[in-house]
């Protein structure tokens, strides 16, 4: 029993975790940081610290020339992993979520042509 509700406080914490997938830069501590895949403690230090001696980032160029360590790709793997610079993302940089979500979106449209010509060349064999 106890196994089972260990597991299932397990389970939901992890997709808690997936629910947030979006950080905003300017807003978030430390721990939520580090939950955006492609940042570590010292990276998720240096923002705070900047974001601290600093005030708050603009936008993406802002927090690129201010933190150690994000660049050009660096800030696009981020983007796409959820973070945000006053709730944008990086322009350019197709956010990770909305990709599977388009590519499912068109599936079902072709599902059915393609099911349709296999039914079409079934009858005639």
């Amino acid at each position: 029993m106890f196994k089972k509700l260990l597991l299932a406080c397990f389970a939901f914490i992890l997709t808690m975790g997936m629910a947030f997938a979006q950080v905003e830069v300017n807003k978030a501590d430390q721990s939520a940081l580090d939950g955006v895949k492609g940042i570590g403690p010292s990276i998720s230090k240096a923002i705070i610290a900047e974001r601290t001696k600093g005030g708050e980032f603009k936008d993406w160029a802002d927090l690129q020339k201010r933190v150690k360590g994000i660049g050009d790709k660096n800030s696009v793997k981020l983007s796409q992993a959820g973070l945000l610079v006053n709730g944008q993302g990086k322009p350019g940089a197709a956010p990770a979520a909305s990709a599977p979500a388009s590519a499912s979106a068109s599936a079902p449209s072709r599902a059915p042509s393609s099911a349709s010509s296999t039914s079409g060349s079934s009858p005639k064999k």
